[in-house]
């Protein structure tokens, strides 16, 4: 994770002052009269991300043109939305951890996190009339209904057995790569405005954000909690069907079917039965197919930046994919 921060901090030096902007109407956007709102904002800014959303924001108006007062409000509120959706997914999912710190309704249990999540749910809302943009209005709004039927449409394929890759990569979209693919349509639209630039920057934040929910399926079952702030197979205990499951049913054979059919059934897995299917799934390539997808979508998303003259902007915008690509949380 340190290894992480260290890339993070060399790719983001070209916006550095753009970021210490960001990050006042970051802070301004979380304030409250409430003491108790106060105190988890400090706590959620203390433990802050890697910001890569707002970050994508900032970069992609500095590609497509200059950033304006509305490229960090947008950034800003990008960034409470994510925030809003990661502290209602730990509720939801009965999460001990964030980012390896102890998750909001851990500390303050679920009531208080619910809140909150609602509290700077509608702290977006109002800061996203404050753009009085109403291209960003809609993107932004859009952006947060696919959110939430993303993640409902994976709880459903799961419950049924019924997802397929082509529904997979839909879900991926709709959970992860819309929300990415927004920061950046959200740079040029605070910058130029211009529809070339939108469709540029969309393309670049779908390819990326598909890859990088990819890598973090991966990371679910062959990461280490120590590097990712995350309890490892979470999603396989929660049955949740991810790619390189979905490969592998296509390749295995009727006895190990049934075998990976038993272990999804069971209530509580044991390191035992993840092991288990980490080995079945390895040998038939369903991890190496989903790297291969990973490279497949980086190269796409390199693709899209094609039209713009190098720069500073333009070389972090690509490191950032190969930043998602070796990160390790």
């Amino acid at each position: 994770m340190k290894s992480d921060i260290k890339t993070l901090k060399r790719i983001t030096k070209p916006i550095f002052d753009d970021i210490k902007l960001f990050e006042e109407e970051f802070k301004n956007a979380l304030h409250s009269e409430v003491r108790l709102i106060n105190m988890i904002g400090k706590y959620i800014i203390h433990h802050k991300g890697k910001h890569i959303r707002p970050i994508l924001t900032i970069l992609s108006s500095r590609v497509c043109g200059q950033p304006t007062l509305n490229s960090y409000r947008a950034a800003a509120m990008i960034e409470l939305l994510h925030i809003a959706t990661l502290i209602h997914d730990d509720v939801v999912d009965e999460a001990e951890k964030r980012r390896g710190f102890p998750s909001i309704n851990r500390v303050w249990k679920n009531k208080i996190a619910v809140l909150m999540g609602d509290f700077i749910l509608s702290k977006t809302l109002i800061n996203m009339v404050g753009l009085k943009d109403f291209a960003a209005l809609q993107l932004i709004a859009d952006t947060a209904e696919k959110l939430a039927a993303g993640e409902i449409l994976q709880i459903e394929k799961s419950l049924t057995r019924s997802m397929t890759e082509e529904v997979y990569y839909d879900m991926i979209y709709q959970k992860t790569a819309s929300l990415i693919s927004t920061c950046c349509e959200l740079g040029a639209i605070t910058s130029t405005g211009k529809d070339k630039d939108r469709l540029a920057m969309i393309n670049y934040g779908t390819k990326l954000g598909m890859a990088f929910q990819v890598k973090d399926d991966l990371f679910d079952i062959l990461g280490n909690e120590k590097a990712t702030g995350k309890k490892i197979g979470a999603d396989v205990k929660r049955n949740m069907i991810t790619l390189p499951l979905i490969y592998a049913y296509k390749k295995i054979s009727k006895t190990e079917h049934k075998q990976v059919k038993k272990i999804l059934a069971l209530k509580k897995k044991s390191r035992t039965d993840l092991n288990d299917l980490k080995e079945i799934i390895d040998r038939v390539g369903g991890f190496n197919y989903a790297k291969d997808k990973i490279s497949e979508f980086n190269n796409q998303a390199i693709d899209a930046l094609s039209p713009y003259p190098e720069s500073p902007y333009k070389k972090s915008m690509v490191d950032l994919i190969s930043f998602n690509a070796q990160r390790k949380g």
